[in-house]
Parts: structure tokens; sequence; C-alpha cells
């Protein structure tokens, strides 16, 4: 999903009344208050802004690895610890495009999720993930059983 899809989705959605029947649809787990419109727009907002921060560190970190990428050549006379500190630096450099692309790919797919009415269920066993723990963790797309037993394997 492209990213401005994705935002002008849950803009719609939270200008909407829309948004308010929406929240009603996303589970809670049993003790937890329902959702409210105010809720779900603060972590899409959040989302957004991440979004924005994370595309920005994706400029700058492809940016840089394209300068190192275009530099690996120079340097004939580099020794062998050179060529490896360079070695190095390129894949540091390619690790943290990944993981900032990988990381952008989760939020957009979190905010693509409140727009779907997903938001909140588990992709595992399809019970609520938890209003406390996708408000602190909007990425998250497994209840805490489902995720203690996918890291187990």
């Amino acid at each position: 999903m492209a990213i401005n899809d994705a935002l002008s989705d849950v803009a719609v959605a939270a200008d909407t009344k829309d948004l308010d029947e929406r929240v009603k649809q996303f589970p809670v787990r049993d003790g937890e208050s329902p959702w409210t419109a105010a809720e779900v727009k603060e972590v899409a907002d959040e989302l957004t802004s991440d979004i924005d921060r994370l595309t920005g560190e994706l400029a700058a970190a492809d940016a840089e690895l394209s300068d190192l990428l275009r530099n690996s050549g120079d340097g004939a006379g580099d020794d062998q610890a050179d060529s490896g500190s360079s070695a190095l630096e390129r894949e540091q450099e390619l690790t943290l495009v990944n993981n900032t692309r990988d990381l952008l790919a989760q939020t957009q797919r979190a905010l693509g999720r409140i727009s779907a009415g997903t938001f909140g269920t588990c992709e595992s066993c399809g019970r609520a993930i938890g209003k406390a723990r996708v408000q602190a963790f909007p990425r998250a797309t497994l209840c805490v059983e489902c995720k203690q037993r996918e890291e187990r394997r």
C-alpha cells in the first residue's frame, strides 16, 4: 500500500462519522474499555508522524549508502584493512537502510489496518491484541500469546 493511499484513507475516515462506527468493530480484551475515535485518531496521528520521520531517515540513509557505494572503487592504493573497513561501513549502512524500510512498511501497514477495520485484531488467532499493547506499540499484529509462540519457534 502506498503511503499516500494509507494516509488519505485514514484522513478520510478520521474526518467522518464513519470512524465512530469503525472503532466499534475494533476488538478489546476482557476488562478493557472500547476504543474511542479520539484514541484511534491519536494512534493514527502517531503513525503518520512516524511515516514522515522514517521517510526522511530513509532518504538520508539512501543518500549515505549511495555515496559509500559510489566511492567504494576509489582508493587504488588502499590496503586490505582500508578495504575491509569500507566494506564494513557499507554493510552497516545497508543494514540501517533495510531496517528503516522494514519499519516504514510496518508503520504503513498499521495505518492501513485502521482504515481496513482490522486494527487491534491478532492476525494469527483473530482475537483482540489488547488495547494497551496496541497503544504502546501500534505496529503490533499479534496478541501477546501468539507473539510468544512465534518467538519460541
